[in-house]
């Protein structure tokens, strides 16, 4: 067997422990290993596509990052293509992809992404690729799946940076307003809130009043506590409003980039309350560095899963993980509909239930 493997959207801590399993799982059945750098771009390129053995990925899943690169743009399928008057007209090369692939006698491709990437990986299945999918993100939105290597990473480091943030907003009594990634899900918003004893958490799934917000803050200055940590996903949005967009897409690219919440709700509750409040974006703070113990191994496992499924020939399939096993479930499914947080769940009612406000 002559597999290929690629990494695509955002980085992750986790993507390089997830290559290494697929390659030592692979090398145990005497298979070759390719990666396909920059995602779908070593199939264009296919100068860059680079062998991978057991001696190249020996010493890797402790890193962040991924070693094969990875596109947020170039979807084959709206290629940005330059025209020579200078403008950007999307192109489907899809056809260059799957001609190459089959021209390189690639037997599977491993694609490993988050939402958008797995959408790209479903239709290529339709063009006859053998695929299988690895979930990827730090947002953990991906359906079917109880949990998406990176997530884990992410939660700890914005977890660990609101208990930082506690002792200068107690040292000067101020409100601190802390923006955190997790798109259109609230996912890290509320792991790491409730974690850092937030008092105030805004998710996208809660649309949010400033006025309460603020009700919250003065509630906390009559019980003593002149200093309020409010934690925010970036994908949150007030009542009645909209997200808020740092960037438009652009060519080539499949998604808007959010931004700039965090700033809008400082500036609300500052002008609201009268108290001294600041706003922090950890923004990629929360992709890079090594990855936990949970995605480590959980990143292992996948990219092993992954051989296995090539192995029984399931092409179409995602490994997932449900309670404690990994299973396959249908890519096709899996980016049916995006994992939100329940309102009823249980982790929404422990904030309620310990005072925590959603701005509702």
């Amino acid at each position: 067997m002559k597999i290929a493997v690629n990494t695509g959207g955002g980085d992750a801590p986790g993507l390089n422990a997830v290559i290494r399993g697929i390659v030592l799982a692979a090398h145990q059945k005497g298979w070759e290993v390719y990666g396909i750098k920059y995602g779908y771009r070593g199939l264009i390129d296919t100068k860059q596509i680079v062998r991978l053995t057991p001696e190249s990925v020996w010493d890797i899943t402790d890193i962040g990052g991924t070693i094969l690169g990875t596109a947020i743009k170039g979807d084959p399928f709206k290629y940005a293509v330059n025209q020579p008057d200078g403008s950007v007209v999307e192109t489907d090369i899809s056809d260059i992809i799957v001609s190459n692939f089959k021209a390189l006698g690639f037997d599977a491709l491993i694609a490993i992404g988050g939402d958008g990437s797995l959408r790209i990986a479903n239709k290529f299945l339709k063009k006859g690729m053998p695929i299988i999918g690895v979930p990827k993100t730090i947002d953990n939105d991906i359906s079917c799946t109880d949990a998406t290597f990176g997530f884990d990473t992410a939660v700890n480091i914005a977890t660990e940076a609101i208990d930082r943030l506690h002792t200068t907003a107690r040292s000067h009594d101020r409100v601190m307003v802390v923006e955190v990634m997790g798109r259109y899900v609230g996912w890290i918003a509320l792991h790491s809130g409730i974690s850092g004893s937030a008092d105030v958490i805004l998710i996208p799934e809660i649309p949010f009043d400033i006025d309460k917000v603020c009700n919250k803050i003065r509630q906390l200055a009559l019980m003593g506590r002149d200093y309020a940590i409010v934690v925010v996903a970036e994908g949150a949005k007030p009542v009645g409003g909209e997200i808020t967009i740092a960037e438009g897409k652009q060519p080539g690219g499949s998604e808007v980039r959010l931004g700039g919440i965090g700033r809008k709700v400082r500036e609300e509750i500052g002008k609201k309350t009268g108290k001294e409040t600041r706003d922090i974006v950890l923004g990629h703070l929360q992709r890079g560095g090594a990855p936990t113990t949970f995605d480590r191994l959980l990143s292992l496992r996948f990219g092993t899963a992954a051989v296995r499924l090539v192995e029984a020939g399931k092409f179409g399939m995602m490994a997932a993980v449900r309670s404690t096993e990994i299973i396959a479930v249908p890519i096709e499914e899996a980016i049916g509909q995006m994992k939100s947080v329940p309102l009823d769940s249980d982790i929404v009612l422990t904030a309620r239930s310990m005072g925590i406000s959603f701005g509702d």
